[in-house]
């Protein structure tokens, strides 16, 4: 198993539960300007960001898992510079945004309710 992330959730926006139902999660590192971590889960990564994902690899959330569908061509050097991600749960095959990875889509009350401080975020693969 490759682990290309790993990291933990520390602190959860009061507009995170809403942009979650409709399939959207934004993270930040800790230390994000308030303005942003109103919609931000924010998090502390747990070691350094190893390759990017390819199509296929598998986020977890908690005890929920989705497929990653499409990486936007910046999303990776966000995540591993600023800790800054947004996660579009709708199953798209091409990014709409550079920033972005697209994951298969999931329903989005269970997902806002598996955010919480102590979640771990991994996106891991096979191999």
């Amino acid at each position: 198993m490759t682990i290309h992330y790993k990291t933990r959730l520390t602190s959860i926006g009061p507009e995170v539960a809403d942009l979650a139902e409709g399939g959207v999660l934004i993270l930040f590192a800790d230390g994000a300007p308030p303005e942003l971590a109103e919609v931000s889960a924010l998090h502390a990564a747990e070691g350094p960001a190893g390759p990017p994902p390819a199509v296929g690899s598998t986020i977890r959330i908690g005890d929920l898992a989705a497929t990653v569908t499409a990486v936007g061509e910046t999303a990776w050097a966000k995540v591993t510079d600023m800790g800054h991600v947004v996660f579009s749960f709708n199953g798209a095959s091409k990014a709409e945004r550079p920033g972005e990875i697209c994951v298969g889509a999931i329903d989005g009350a269970d997902l806002a309710a598996r955010l919480r401080s102590g979640t771990d975020i991994i996106i891991e693969s096979a191999g």
